[in-house]
């Protein structure tokens, strides 16, 4: 496969990213603390139909950190790196916070989405449950007191991961990846913000774009609530439960992700 790999210099960043393929585009974007590699069970299979851009987000994998008090937004961020590709429109597919970044960009440009593809998604606007808050408190707060590598540790070792955690090869490919992360936003102030204006639960109704709401059926309760949400609020909507697998839907079972997604994507042609 021949792919195309390189760093993008743009909205005041250096963005990484690989593309491959031939076909309409679509875009893969990566969860939290993770990068570019934990699409390696999609990447080629996608791009076997579709042109695939697949990127690390600012501040992850190999992409520039964010400057503290540099306002950014990763939309603005992936909206930027699409025209550096010279791509118009495309299918966005994101997972947890990828799936924040992929239904902000359905908003904000909604005249670049062919489609949308939330995976196991956070949601601006969404009210966390006290457990989920806590536990991500407790993260932070290690972070800051006693450095990245001791907040990376507790964040690795969350319920967030335990489906994942069960199954040794991901377990080791999982531990290489929120190893390699910097950790940055565990001891920094993010200074991203919202290019939508209000919180992007309170415009669900403004995508039009055919999207398809994955979540794995032992993601935690946060997570069906968001994907409840999404089915319920965006015209259209559909949502599927991936069986036995938890938040690392893609990883966990990536022969029923691949084929539920090209699945829908075939049919929205």
């Amino acid at each position: 496969m021949n792919v195309k790999s390189g760093f993008a210099e743009v909205n005041g960043t250096r963005l990484y990213y690989e593309a491959a393929g031939s076909g309409g585009p679509l875009v893969l974007i990566h969860g939290f603390t993770l990068c570019t590699e934990m699409w390696d069970d999609q990447f080629e299979e996608f791009a076997e139909h579709y042109s695939v851009v697949r990127y690390d987000a600012r501040g992850y994998g190999r992409s520039a950190k964010p400057v503290l008090g540099e306002a950014y937004s990763h939309e603005e961020d992936l909206r930027a790196l699409l025209d550096h590709l010279g791509i118009e429109r495309t299918a966005v597919l994101g997972l947890s916070m990828g799936g924040f970044i992929a239904v902000n960009f359905a908003i904000a440009y909604p005249k670049s989405t062919t489609a949308l593809i939330p995976v196991d998604s956070s949601l601006m606007g969404h009210r966390r449950s006290r457990e989920f808050s806590e536990m991500l408190d407790e993260i932070y707060v290690r972070g800051r007191e006693e450095g990245p590598e001791a907040a990376k540790r507790l964040f690795f070792s969350c319920p967030l991961f335990k489906p994942a955690l069960e199954r040794p090869l991901l377990a080791s490919r999982l531990r290489r990846l929120v190893s390699a992360y910097s950790g940055w936003h565990f001891v920094n102030d993010d200074p991203r913000v919202q290019v939508l204006g209000v919180m992007a639960i309170q415009q669900l109704e403004r995508i039009h774009a055919p999207t398809l709401v994955i979540v794995g059926e032992r993601d935690l309760p946060d997570f069906h609530e968001v994907a409840d949400i999404l089915e319920q609020r965006i015209p259209g909507a559909r949502k599927i439960v991936l069986k036995g697998v938890g938040h690392m839907s893609n990883m966990e079972d990536p022969e029923g992700f691949n084929e539920a997604v090209l699945t829908f994507l075939s049919k929205k042609r």
